[in-house]
């Protein structure tokens, strides 16, 4: 049963769950009702860091704690890249709906996983892939399905920092810790891609690798089931201009940086004046996604058609293949 208010549980205390209990405060009908974390005091800590938004949140020194919360309707997992698969099946376990952040899980033998029990349980399950929900760039996708570029060609971004002041245990540069440029900051070219061109049908990258075994600057080449061809790039060894360039037989859309929140673009329409579009997002930008979860909910959606479950699973399984073609395992795998 949905309520009016909807509480959120956020499942980890690092820097995105800080973004998205930001992002909680600014939806109506969004309730911060607990945090959870492997010790008590860390979430405390969480809960009073946030006091001046959120009122009243419970605090968990375990994540089987959180997820049996009865005020918690929706659990947020925002654990590193590894935990993402465990964290999400003990709260579908728990008969809690699930937002799960990006990657999705390490693989997608676990996304199948996780994918399934939702499915068996009839619970909502979504990945949370923000950037479509921010109000710029669904105005973009829209335009792109209008034809208002001509038949869609390509899409080219980029994504990409410099982690070299980082320490070689560091998360983005830990394969335990599911490390490299791909899962961490990838996603949102190889994403954006398939939202604005389609389905994807093969991929080839290239990539250089960190001595710890993680890829550390790579390239990748698309081919979507309707011809369109793309190229994504992702670095941890370049801060890169974080923009995006879609196009079309009769024009082209250039998304101002960052891409994956961005809040203006230029339409160019072959032979007629360019136009700026500016479209500013609520907050940090990922109260959208909150909204698309909420209304998903109170519809009695299973999955957002927004971002379906099917399209995590390929993406998960082209990064598989784009591992597999730059050599990069991680442990248990």
């Amino acid at each position: 049963m949905v309520h009016d208010s909807i509480g959120w549980g956020l499942l980890g205390t690092g820097g995105i769950c800080s973004a998205m209990a930001q992002a909680l405060a600014h939806v109506p009908g969004a309730r911060l009702a607990a945090v959870g974390s492997r010790g008590l005091e860390r979430a405390q800590a969480f809960a009073t860091a946030h006091a001046g938004a959120h009122a009243d949140v419970a605090v968990h020194g375990s994540y089987q704690a959180l997820v049996d919360d009865p005020a918690v309707q929706v659990v947020y997992v925002g654990t590193p890249h590894p935990d993402h698969a465990a964290s999400a099946l003990l709260a579908l376990r728990a008969g809690k709906a699930v937002l799960c952040e990006k990657p999705f899980t390490l693989n997608a033998a676990q996304a199948q996983a996780v994918v399934a029990e939702a499915r068996a349980r009839r619970l909502f399950l979504m990945e949370a892939m923000w950037t479509r929900f921010v109000p710029a760039v669904a105005e973009v996708a829209r335009l792109v399905r209008s034809g208002a570029i001509g038949e869609p060609l390509s899409v080219q971004a980029d994504f990409g920092f410099d982690a070299s002041a980082f320490a070689p245990g560091h998360r983005v540069l830990d394969p335990q810790l599911g490390g490299g440029a791909l899962l961490d900051v990838g996603i949102y070219p190889l994403a954006l891609a398939s939202f604005l061109m389609g389905p994807i049908s093969a991929v080839q990258a290239q990539a250089q690798l960190a001595p710890t075994g993680v890829d550390v600057h790579t390239t990748f080449s698309l081919q979507h089931r309707s011809g369109a061809l793309s190229q994504g790039l992702c670095s941890l060894r370049s801060t890169t201009p974080w923009r995006a360039l879609v196009l079309g037989s009769a024009g082209r859309i250039e998304l101002h940086t960052p891409f994956f929140h961005a809040e203006r673009f230029l339409l160019v329409r072959h032979g007629d004046a360019q136009q700026e579009h500016h479209l500013p997002h609520t907050g940090n930008g990922y109260a959208h996604q909150v909204e698309e979860v909420q209304r998903c909910l109170r519809a009695g959606l299973t999955e957002s058609p927004v971002m379906p479950l099917d399209e995590t699973l390929a993406l998960m399984g082209w990064m598989d293949e784009m591992r597999a073609q730059i050599g990069l395992r991680y442990p248990g795998e």
